[in-house]
């Protein structure tokens, strides 16, 4: 009984994502980026001056709103526990090469399957690269990887993150001089305000119950050969497929698709990068953001990590546009496996973090 309860959630919430993620489409947000955790921290990273890439600068109230929507149905629900404490420079590093491998692809895993359901194939190539780094990480996993054992920690390090998300609401509506706004570009391109957020809120009360991860969910079929979370983004897709070809933005092929390139090797060594990090952290960006909201002061450092990364994506000319990917972002790419798989190698084994 319990696991059919739990296969209904997962249907539902897979469901409700994939139509959300196409609304907001409809409602302004770019094609293919209804949902998007890196587009949406780059964003926002630029809206704070930490970039200073003109047409990608805007508060994402979806991106608030995943982490007000785990927050408030954590407390409901009895499960927000401050706790953290595990190897938060690591973590921080590890998530700033997530983000520069997903901006090498243009896309967190969760957009990956958006773009794939809006027709874009070359998310084919990168859903095979995201595939192939959960699986290095899984490896590292069996070799006895850790980052430590989480602590007990203050409530007020739990609601730091809530109150952060509160913080650049107000500054979004208040729209204070220090902040800045695209006037062009994918950052000038939003669904209203409240109809993001509310989306944003129920997308995250969702997925904390669910405890919705795609990273999480390829790792749990590698080793555990259980593909429970899997049913939510197989719905995702069919959802967002079916709302794209009722709305009229599928598009299939893999040239001209919207804020995307067709750089295969590149496509699949970005995603790989990105799903090699998420497995050694625990969850996908998305999963980070959640978990951040539920008091988790690790996924917290985890979510800083994802906006450093963001914002030297774009002050050093890491991130891909529809044009490929620069020389400087192939390079940090490479670099990134190398610095994960040094991580993952030191703390592994008998070199592990100790519990």
């Amino acid at each position: 009984m319990k696991e059919k309860k739990m296969t209904a959630l997962f249907v539902i919430t897979g469901g409700v994502v994939g139509l959300l993620a196409v609304a907001l489409t409809v409602f302004g947000n770019p094609a293919n980026m209804g949902v998007c955790v890196a587009c949406f921290i780059r964003d926002t990273a630029g809206a704070l001056g930490l970039h200073s890439a003109a047409n990608v600068q805007y508060i994402r109230p979806e991106i608030l709103g995943f982490i007000g929507g785990a927050f408030f149905l954590s407390l409901i629900r009895r499960e927000f526990k401050p706790q953290g404490g595990s190897s938060p420079l690591l973590r921080f590093l590890i998530s700033m090469f997530v983000i520069i491998g997903a901006l090498v692809f243009l896309g967190c895993p969760l957009r990956m399957l958006l773009r794939l359901a809006g027709g874009d194939l070359n998310a084919l190539v990168g859903l095979a690269g995201f595939i192939a780094g959960i699986a290095l990480g899984s490896l590292m996993l069996k070799k006895g990887f850790s980052l430590g054992r989480t602590q007990e920690q203050p409530v007020v390090s739990g609601l730091v993150m809530p109150a952060l998300a509160a913080a650049l609401l107000a500054f979004l509506l208040l729209r204070p001089a220090f902040i800045r706004f695209s006037e062009s570009g994918p950052g000038s391109l939003h669904a209203p305000v409240l109809i993001a957020l509310a989306a944003g809120l129920i997308i995250g009360g969702f997925a904390q119950s669910s405890r919705m991860c795609m990273s999480g969910g390829f790792r749990d079929l590698i080793l555990i050969k259980h593909s429970g979370l899997l049913v939510i983004y197989a719905v995702v897709f069919i959802a967002a497929l079916a709302g794209n070809l009722a709305t009229g933005k599928f598009h299939a092929g893999f040239a001209n698709q919207p804020i995307a390139h067709s750089d295969f090797l590149w496509n699949f060594l970005g995603m790989a990068l990105a799903g090699y990090g998420s497995v050694l952290l625990g969850g996908c960006p998305l999963r980070q953001t959640i978990m951040a909201g539920e008091g988790n002061a690790d996924a917290a450092i985890c979510v800083l990590g994802l906006v450093a990364g963001a914002a030297l994506s774009h002050n050093f000319g890491l991130a891909a546009s529809p044009q490929g990917v620069p020389l400087n972002g192939k390079i940090a790419c490479v670099i990134g496996f190398g610095v994960i798989t040094c991580i993952a190698l030191f703390n592994s084994g008998k070199n592990g973090a100790r519990a």
